[in-house]
């Protein structure tokens, strides 16, 4: 068997990974909430040959489906939750199937297909003798949260692999050179005492002004930090009826910095916000950090492996009726977003004039950074990992949008999805069959780049998820 049939199969399989995308957008899940599709995913792997481990790191929906034996041990990332209030149709005009339900504003129900659908096919090239090893399927819950990786990072569920995939749901299909930033989020709360507001404001020590003063101090902190960094926040409890000086209110933060220990450096400084607001106000402060994950380390030598599979496919190829949906989604975002929107993933102006992108194009982007943060950052510091994007939205789609859920229900997501299994295929093939060279070279690039630090989980101990609800 030749990687050319390994790809033949999954032209062959492709109704099968096209049902299962759909039944996911049809069926969207919250972050560790995914219980049908980590049961769809896994028992289809399961059902062919693969030995499968669920419940992963105490989360219900994290599991491991793994073929064959020895070394190189290779991994493919997989996703599957949704996104709150992002219901829509396969449609031109935002309309949601159900109004306040979620949907898949990120293309997860095509990210995770996509690497199953990649290690069935290598599953095959192993039956048939023509390549040996180990090949993973990592079902990963709650990346939208930051969350499903990172807990199993710290229990150690990606340690032993030599090398690792992945992609993402976009407008281009491209190699990811770039870092990301990396992340705390933080719920900062405060105590106080309640009182009537008009008859006894005096005897009242009041929370919301604590969270009022902490915001304040935040952003005068905005000037002082380093100029990627963002700080992002809401208030998630202001109190209740007016006429009662609140005793409880929280408030919501998003850290983020281009490198792991600005993230720390920052938070720091910020908990010291926090006491000086809960000082200036009399009341108690706390906060518990909810997430927090790694900037990623890309890999040049995996990465120019994956260009190199990519330009051999060529990108995916669409019908008229797909770039005709395209044009359409796209009039209700207009040219001046568009622009906007592939500014920042660096993409050229060629690619920014088009209405789908069906070719592949080479970015050299290795000192950027994207204005994004994922939980792929923490397998990124433990192993050699590289990662691509696939055209599954038209041309300056916003990620987290009603367009992306339209365009990752449709033909467009579809065919996107099955260039990314061949992406993928194809890459972990030529990593089994090539004697270890490419690896070793990946390898010591990982070990030039990790340094001697290593990777210290950002969550602290006994540290659970939170299921949003």
């Amino acid at each position: 068997m030749k990687k050319n049939d390994v790809l033949v199969w999954l032209d062959s399989n492709a109704e099968l990974l096209q049902e299962v995308a759909r039944d996911l957008w049809e069926r969207p899940e919250l972050p560790f909430a995914e219980e049908h599709a980590a049961r769809l995913q896994s028992e289809i792997l399961e059902k062919a040959g693969f030995a499968v481990r669920r419940n992963l790191a105490d989360l219900p929906t994290a599991f491991v489906a793994e073929y064959g034996s020895g070394r190189p041990i290779l991994g493919i990332l997989g996703e599957y939750d949704a996104l709150a209030k992002l219901s829509q149709t396969v449609s031109s005009r935002c309309e949601p199937v159900r109004p306040g339900a979620p949907g898949h504003g990120c293309g997860h129900n095509l990210l995770g297909t996509a690497g199953m659908g990649a290690a069935l096919a290598i599953r095959q090239a192993m039956e048939s003798g023509a390549v040996a090893g180990t090949i993973r399927y990592y079902g990963c819950p709650a990346e939208e949260t930051l969350g499903g990786k990172v807990f199993m990072a710290r229990e150690g569920i990606f340690d032993d692999l030599d090398a690792c995939l992945t992609w993402h749901p976009a407008s281009m299909n491209v190699v990811w050179g770039c870092s990301f930033l990396a992340l705390n989020s933080v719920e900062f709360r405060f105590r106080g005492t309640a009182a009537h507001a008009a008859a006894a404001p005096h005897l009242g020590r009041s929370a919301l002004d604590a969270v009022e003063l902490m915001n304040v101090g935040s952003n005068y902190l905005r000037e002082h930090i380093p100029e990627q960094a963002r700080l992002h926040y809401t208030i998630t409890n202001g109190g209740g009826a007016p006429n009662i000086v609140p005793a409880e209110a929280s408030a919501w933060y998003y850290i983020r910095a281009p490198k792991r220990h600005m993230v720390e450096e920052i938070f720091e400084r910020l908990t010291k916000i926090a006491q000086g607001a809960s000082l200036m106000t009399e009341t108690e402060a706390s906060w518990a950090l909810l997430a927090g994950c790694y900037d990623v380390l890309p890999n040049a030598v995996l990465g120019e492996l994956l260009n190199k599979n990519m330009a051999e496919l060529g990108g995916p190829c669409f019908a008229e009726e797909e770039r005709a949906f395209a044009r359409e989604l796209a009039k209700s975002f207009g040219p001046a977003h568009k622009e906007k929107v592939m500014q920042a993933y660096f993409a050229p102006p060629e690619i920014v004039a088009m209405d789908l992108h069906e070719g592949v194009v080479a970015i050299d982007d290795r000192n950027q950074i994207m204005a994004g943060s994922s939980d792929v950052g923490d397998v990124s510091w433990l192993v050699p990992l590289a990662q691509f994007t696939a055209a599954t939205w038209p041309v300056g789609t916003a990620a987290h949008s009603w367009q992306a859920t339209a365009a990752s229900g449709s033909g467009i997501g579809f065919k996107a999805m099955q260039f990314a299994a061949k992406t993928l295929a194809g890459t972990a093939f030529d990593l089994l069959s090539d004697g270890g060279e490419i690896l070793a070279l990946a390898k010591a690039e990982f070990a030039a780049r990790a340094g001697a630090s290593g990777y210290k989980s950002p969550l602290p101990e006994g540290a659970k998820p939170v299921v949003q609800q």
